[in-house]
């Protein structure tokens, strides 16, 4: 049986005093035993998550990571720079990477690679932009993502990559896709998997959706079959709101 996950990407919010009242509040939640708990704050309060987090369930994760290990690269960070803090997952091409740092499948192919190599845990993104969608061509972009990042994967890489879908359409607009649109992409991603890597690879790797989540859609998006959680933008930063999201399952 696959793991329920919920993720919060804190994207570029919180100072370290924000940071550190949010996690305060979380870490005093007693969530459901089943389900798993991610959050990613900004890279200069990681290590500060970390520590506070120590005593919790809550996995500290990262927002991006280099695609390459070391060197003369002002600004990277490394995935051993992240393993020395305790961070062992980390979030690579997710869409605003690719919109506004002009990430492309052959880079996050290089991230992707780098991150396995180094044994970090990943949770990858993919989707379509809404002029994918009008024009019909959604799937014809999702299998491009995939089969240019992941085509190459070792079989037992698997067990440590999760899959998260972002209709970007959907993400901080307020619109989300529906939950049938949400299972029909999770269920062809599935099958892309089970084609390319087997039935059991297929059934064992969990798929996230992230656009738009919020405490009014959550649970009606995670009952889908295909559908294991959610990574969340703006509401993971109200602790209310992403409590309650955890909850939706």
């Amino acid at each position: 049986m696959r793991n329920k996950i919920v993720a919060g990407n804190w994207k570029m919010n919180n100072d370290a005093n924000e940071t550190e009242s949010l996690l305060k509040k979380l870490k005093n939640y007693k969530f459901k035993n089943d389900v798993i708990v991610m959050v990613s704050p900004s890279f200069t309060n990681l290590q500060k998550s970390v520590i506070n987090l120590s005593d919790s369930k809550i996995e500290v994760i990262a927002q991006n990571i280099s695609e390459l290990e070391k060197g003369a690269y002002t600004g990277e960070i490394s995935p051993s720079m992240l393993k020395s803090i305790g961070v062992s997952r980390v979030i690579i091409g997710h869409s605003e990477r690719r919109a506004y740092y002009n990430e492309t499948d052959q880079l996050l192919k290089k991230k992707i690679n780098n991150a396995l190599k180094n044994n970090l845990d990943l949770i990858f993104c993919f989707g379509e932009q809404i002029s994918d969608r009008k024009n019909k061509k959604e799937f014809e972009i999702v299998n491009n993502q995939l089969s240019k990042t992941l085509l190459d994967i070792k079989k037992p890489d698997w067990d440590n990559i999760i899959l998260a879908y972002e209709p970007v359409w959907a993400i901080g607009t307020g619109e989300n896709a529906t939950p049938e649109q949400a299972q029909e992409m999770h269920l062809y991603v599935r099958n892309w998997i089970k084609i390319n890597f087997g039935l059991k690879t297929s059934e064992m790797v969990p798929i996230l959706y992230g656009g738009s989540v919020n405490p009014n859609n959550a649970s009606k998006i995670f009952s889908q079959a295909d559908v294991d959680g959610g990574l969340i933008g703006g509401a993971s930063l109200i602790s209310n709101d992403f409590i309650e999201i955890i909850n939706s399952f």
